[in-house]
């Protein structure tokens, strides 16, 4: 009985350091992955900052939305956004969100994307980042901590990207539309309307706007508009609400879409596996 109360009062000295905190403090850690998880507030922002090592976002719940220059990317749950190092970006929360990240330094990050990407996350990767949020900051290398971190850099290597980005142009004058569009995406807005903002032919504005964002104009407007409902629907929006909002015909037309680009309907897409979701709240 003795020992038994003297290991829980040594396991409960153990800081665990790593939830709700501030990566600053731990970006020179002399290790090549530091975890954090944190909690938000429905519509909380993250002003835009960038990290001296490249960081895997993941939304254990809630929708995350991360903003680059190069563009917007959607992080629904258990999706995850890989951003580089140095990469200054802004993360706005629909809904409550719940956080783990990974910031890995960039001598570990061979394997990763030069640019921000978001990817699935397999069981084995959800449950490593909720077991390494737990490990100190100076995890032992040689140990199981260690193996830990360095499975979990294996395993994000391995996942694939999702087409949830809309791309900014570089042209100043289609990233001001795109920006404003983005804010408040709508079907409606039509090509003649924004070359005309962009003091533009139309023939001009489509071939640069394929040229800029490797998509067509009507392509791209379906990305913005399906991405803000992804967005809006974490937060708890209907789905008839959103289609109408965006100027879908029916909510029968915005599902139809939805699946055909995202692969699955939208209450289908955003379900959370419920013994994951225990799994987040419980961890």
């Amino acid at each position: 009985m003795y020992c038994w109360v003297k290991c829980c009062r040594i396991r409960a000295k153990i800081p665990l350091i790593m939830r709700n905190t501030r990566v600053t403090h731990y970006e020179d850690t002399p290790r090549d992955v530091v975890i954090t998880g944190n909690d938000y507030p429905p519509h909380y922002v993250l002003p835009r900052h960038a990290h001296k090592r490249g960081q895997l976002l993941y939304a254990a719940t809630g929708v995350v939305t991360a903003i680059t220059d190069e563009g917007s990317w959607v992080v629904p749950p258990r999706r995850a956004l890989w951003i580089p190092a140095g990469v200054a970006h802004e993360v706005r929360m629909s809904g409550a969100v719940s956080t783990r990240s990974a910031y890995v330094r960039d001598e570990a990050s061979a394997l990763l994307p030069t640019h921000c990407r978001v990817i699935g996350v397999s069981l084995l990767l959800h449950a490593l980042l909720l077991e390494a949020v737990d490990l100190p900051a100076e995890y032992a290398l040689g140990g199981r901590d260690g193996r830990v971190m360095a499975l979990l850099l294996d395993e994000i290597a391995a996942m694939p990207a999702l087409a949830l980005n809309t791309p900014l142009p570089r042209d100043p004058r289609l990233a001001r539309l795109c920006r404003a569009l983005i804010a408040a995406p709508a079907l409606e807005i039509d090509i003649d309307a924004m070359a005309h903002k962009a003091g533009m032919s139309r023939r001009s504005f489509t071939r640069l706007f394929r040229q800029e964002t490797g998509m067509s104009f009507s392509a791209w407007r379906q990305q913005a508009c399906l991405l803000a409902a992804l967005t809006r629907l974490g937060g708890g929006d209907s789905i008839t609400q959103v289609a109408v909002d965006l100027g879908y015909s029916s909510a029968s037309a915005f599902t139809a879409a939805f699946r055909r680009v995202l692969g699955a309907a939208p209450s289908r897409y955003l379900a959370a596996d419920e013994r994951w979701r225990r799994d987040a709240i419980d961890a």
